[in-house]
């Protein structure tokens, strides 16, 4: 007699993708070509000073410039706090993000708070790989 439940196996698969998904996000932090691509067309961003960005092509350029100025020098980790299927195809992921200001010219502490709570949408596409729709993150006090 099979007990396995097909819904938890395809949430266990859905799961390790999505963690996948994050690794690869946080691996990527610092290359325009490969992070964008990880996100939808349309995607809505709201980083952790609040900026507001709509779409892949602003998001690449915004992160290029960013690259391209002391704040290449800040990267950030990311730890999955929870997974929530809204439906099979969407997903909330709850991450902590933890900021390491590594700046060379910072002196005391860092303008960046030292934590965030990071909420993805995450949509299942045609493709079948998980998209970030929505990145928005809360500064933690």
């Amino acid at each position: 007699m099979d007990t396995t439940n097909p819904v938890h196996s395809a949430q266990g698969t859905d799961e390790r993708r999505i963690r996948e998904l994050v690794a690869r996000s946080q691996e990527a932090q610092t290359d325009p070509e490969v992070l964008p691509v990880l996100h939808t067309s349309d995607l809505v961003l709201i980083n952790l000073a609040g900026r507001r960005v709509f779409g892949r092509e602003a998001f690449a350029s915004a992160m290029t410039a960013a690259l391209a100025s002391p704040l290449r020098d800040v990267r950030t980790t990311l730890e999955v706090d929870d997974i929530r299927f809204v439906r099979p195809d969407v997903a909330i992921v709850s991450l902590t993000k933890t900021v390491h200001d590594e700046r060379p010219d910072t002196q005391g502490p860092s303008d960046f708070p030292a934590r965030g709570a990071m909420t993805y949408v995450l949509t299942r596409e045609e493709d079948e790989n998980w998209h970030i729709a929505l990145a928005q993150t809360t500064p933690i006090a």
